[in-house]
This record gives C-alpha cells, structure tokens and sequence, in this order.
C-alpha cells in the first residue's frame, strides 16, 4: 500500500509564549518553512516565524500608480480627445481641474490592490488546507497553539526534525498527510 505524502509536522502547545519560544527556536535551527496557527494575535510571531518582509507595500504603490495614471488619462482623453471644448479660454489639457478626480482613482487603486494583493500573497481563500487532516488542529480556533514545519524545508527530515519539535516540550506531534 502507498504511503501519503508529508505536508509537514504539527506540534501542539498550550501557551502563546511556548509556541513563540518554539518559533524562534525553529527558526534559529535553520528551519525556514515554518508556519504558526493561534487562536489569538501573539506579538513577535511573525518574525519568529521568518515573515519579516512582504511585497505588500510595492503592490500598493504599483496600484496607486495605476489608478493615477489612469485617472489622469480618462480625463486627459475626455477633453483633449474625444470631446474638446474651450469653455472659459481655458486650454485643452488644463489638468489642474483634474487633480481631485486624479486623487481618487490614485486611492482606489491603493486600495483595491491592497485587499488583492494582501489575499493573493496570503493565498487566500484557501477552503482547504493539509493541517485541516489533523485530528487535533480543531482546537487552533479555541485554546491551542500550533507550529508547523513543513516538509518542503530544505532542512526537513522526518525523524530528525519530529525529534527536534518533541525536544521543545509540546503537548503532541503530528504528522500531516498533504
């Protein structure tokens, strides 16, 4: 019979401080495809885990870009192109009337690629995650801490880092199929 692969090994604390202690223990191990589920925010997790920078600021930028160019070219076309009129002896490409307009599509690009981008580079919606196979990871929404390592680390070996993660004193380690 096959064996199913390994997403990874999911161990169990009770604490926000033992699962923080075992992030920044992992991470100074050399692990670092590590992932932690809690219940509630826990401060200093993120870097423990390695999440220390994120592409999230340059989408948004890009987006504001965008959405200025955009505005500014919508306008621009309107009344250079497609429909032009001299009101008032004002020019053509009279662009300070265009600022506000200009403004807004800037802030609506920023923030429609803030909430995609944040999703995309979440990986949400994700309706189906392999930690989900866990018998255990039920108790991750109420009152347990959950480290995982995943298997696609490049410092991931089965028995080496199951014996690692049981050295950090957690309640249970498991392994979860993918």
């Amino acid at each position: 019979m096959k064996r199913q692969r390994i997403y990874g090994l999911l161990a169990e604390f009770v604490t926000p401080e033992e699962v923080l202690e075992a992030a920044r223990r992992a991470h100074a191990a050399g692990f670092k495809s590590i992932d932690a589920f809690t219940p509630i925010p826990v401060e200093g997790l993120a870097e423990a885990v390695g999440f220390e920078r994120t592409l999230l600021p340059v989408v948004v930028l890009v987006g504001g870009i965008v959405g200025c160019l955009s505005g500014f070219f919508m306008c621009w076309y309107a009344n250079v192109v497609s429909y032009p009129l001299i009101i008032g002896g004002k020019p053509l490409n009279s662009w300070p009337m265009w600022i506000p307009i200009t403004f807004e599509l800037t802030v609506l690009g920023a923030a429609l690629s803030a909430v995609f981008g944040m999703l995309a580079l979440n990986g949400m919606p994700t309706p189906y995650h392999p930690v989900f196979n866990a018998s255990r990871f039920a108790l991750a929404s109420t009152d347990r801490f959950f480290l995982c390592i995943k298997a696609r680390d490049k410092k991931f070996d089965l028995v080496k880092t199951k014996s690692f993660l049981e050295g950090l004193k957690p309640n249970g380690v498991f392994e979860v199929e993918a």
